[in-house]
């Protein structure tokens, strides 16, 4: 009853219906190797996560994107608005951007970043320069000391930081210029009109909103100023972000390192091309020496920044380092997403099978009645056979039931949870396991009803023995679950989570509500009588005589004893 309001209360009152059900598309991909990178379990969960986050970025909702095999990706995108374009989008290479922040704030109301202060110091020496953005730095590997170089306030204006400094160059580059290149000219009328639109969005931005994060960072243009959300230390941020400076295919490697040296604990390493060296150390540069609004660039994979470092220094040398409170995985996801401008991997489109919906829902129809003709032939064996405890197995079935189908929908919200064919076919199946337990309980009372005893003591003393029994089948039935969730994958895993599900539920059932059922009806006379229509009439089921208790004398005997005075 708790489940069942809450159901109500949350407002999901049917199961979540996977693809095959409610319709959409499924993409197969295929991984290819190539510039040195190879196909293994890291690299296939890294483009596993990056394609989740961009076609659920998309405002697809509930996409599905998993591995299948050693390299395979399944994408099952849902029947929507959307799902044309993240057919498009999945699977190839994503858009990689080195930006100067302009300006950035917590969104949602969350707590101010730290100011950041400035240090010098070669690469792999502590610094104690607190970045405003995961305590995440840029350094240069060479040794070269790094010039003094203070952040503007956080307090500047947005629009300040929009007229002063995210006006394209004249050339419209989406690079940075060079130390030597002349100053930006004066914003025009147009930039003015630009920059005003850029505070209002930026603004009304709250990147805590699913919805909102998908609008922006994706449509901005390379050579252009735009919006970005991004999340650093589970706290979301919102930024102005200046045309793109560098772009990610020119980071030719990067990688994950443990510094021993000092006590920077884990960093990324990153070597540019000459192209893209050169445009690093312009951009580097004109953050610390001209001090931009801030002196961090945001490194915007997708359209989110996934890292927003600042810079200490202009590097120079085509090799960089970004140290801070990385943890080993942490580290290496953002090396991944350096190296590869996204994917590890680059992948080969192999089968594209969209489901209508009215396919759909023939097939779940079909999958319905299955399990209605199953139930049917059910209920009439244990009529048939049980006649008066059939009442207790088919109102058993019944809670079973709407257990099923509340946990269902509850857990569709909350561990995303679809119900698709292989799920119904395991709720199918589940009928005769739950059925077992109840016919093993009946028959182990029947047996004590056999031996000559009453009702309500056949009840109690048939429990133990019934209870062992039920214990061990369905222990069994869960273990075959568990494995072929874990070693299947796709919708094969539907089926092993209902199955499952459905088995720990009839545990449930059966201890509270089947037995203590039966000890309520072993009270009633149809039942405790053996009434010929309850299913425990002792003459119909051959029992023995009545067991009775013997008398033993009160005093000592001694001698043989008389049987019928005993």
């Amino acid at each position: 009853m708790a489940m069942t309001g809450g159901m109500f209360l949350a407002g999901h009152t049917t199961p979540r219906l996977g693809i095959d059900l409610a319709g959409g598309t499924s993409i197969t991909l295929k991984a290819k190797a190539d510039q040195g990178s190879a196909i293994n379990k890291a690299n296939m969960d890294t483009a596993v996560d990056i394609m989740n986050r961009r076609v659920n970025g998309l405002g697809v909702s509930e996409a599905e994107v998993q591995t299948q095999g050693d390299d395979h990706i399944i994408v099952n995108i849902p029947k929507g608005t959307n799902s044309k374009e993240a057919q498009q989008q999945v699977g190839t290479t994503a858009k990689l951007y080195f930006r100067p922040v302009l300006a950035s704030e917590p969104s949602g109301g969350a707590a101010p970043k730290p100011s950041p202060s400035t240090s010098s110091g070669a690469s792999g020496s502590p610094s104690p320069a607190a970045s405003p953005s995961g305590d995440q730095k840029a350094t240069s590997p060479s040794g070269a000391p790094s010039p003094n170089a203070t952040a503007t306030s956080q307090g500047r204006a947005v629009s300040d930081a929009l007229k002063a400094d995210a006006t394209p160059s004249p050339a419209g580059s989406a690079s940075a210029k060079s130390s030597g290149a002349p100053a930006k000219p004066s914003p025009t009328p147009s930039a003015n009109a630009d920059a005003a639109k850029l505070q209002a969005q930026y603004a009304a931005l709250d990147c805590t909103k699913p919805a909102e994060r998908a609008k922006v960072g994706k449509a901005g243009k390379p050579g252009e100023p735009t919006v970005a959300c991004g999340e650093i230390d589970k706290v979301w941020y919102k930024y102005v972000l200046g045309p793109a400076a560098v772009d990610g295919t020119e980071v030719k490697n990067a990688k994950a390192v443990f510094d021993t040296q000092g006590a920077s604990g884990w960093q990324v390493q990153m070597n540019f091309t000459s192209s893209g060296a050169k445009k690093f150390a312009d951009i580097t540069g004109e953050l610390a020496k001209n001090q931009q609004p801030q002196n961090e660039f945001g490194i915007v994979l997708d359209g989110d920044v996934v890292s927003s470092p600042y810079v200490q220094q202009a590097i120079t040398g085509g090799q960089a380092e970004i140290s801070g409170r990385f943890t080993q995985e942490e580290a290496q996801s953002l090396a991944n997403m350096l190296s590869y401008g996204a994917l590890p991997l680059s992948f080969q489109e192999e089968t594209v099978t969209t489901v209508t919906a009215a396919l759909g829902g023939e097939q779940l129809k079909a999958g319905l009645l299955a399990g209605a003709i199953g139930l049917v032939l059910v209920v009439i064996y244990l009529v048939a056979y049980y006649r008066g405890l059939s009442l207790v197995a088919m109102a058993s079935l019944l809670v079973s039931a709407i257990l099923t189908y509340v946990i269902m929908s509850l857990l569709g919200p909350a561990i995303g949870f679809a119900l698709n064919l292989p799920a119904v076919c395991g709720a199918i199946v589940a009928i005769g396991i739950t059925a077992d337990s109840f016919i093993v309980y009946f028959e182990r009372i029947r047996d004590e009803i056999r031996e000559g005893r009453s009702l309500r003591p056949a009840v109690e003393r048939a429990w133990p023995r019934a209870r062992r029994t039920i214990l061990v089948s369905d222990f069994v039935s869960f273990l075959a679950a568990a494995v072929l969730f874990i070693v299947t994958v796709g919708k094969v895993q539907g089926f092993a989570f209902t199955l499952g599900l459905t088995t720990v539920l009839d545990v449930v059932v059966v201890f509270f509500f089947t037995k203590p059922l039966m000890t309520l009806l072993a009270r009633r006379r149809f039942f405790a009588d053996g009434h010929k229509w309850s299913g425990l009439d002792p003459r119909s089921l051959g029992a023995k005589p009545p067991l009775r208790r013997t008398r033993r004398p009160s005093g000592p005997t001694t001698g043989p004893v008389d049987p019928k005075g005993a």
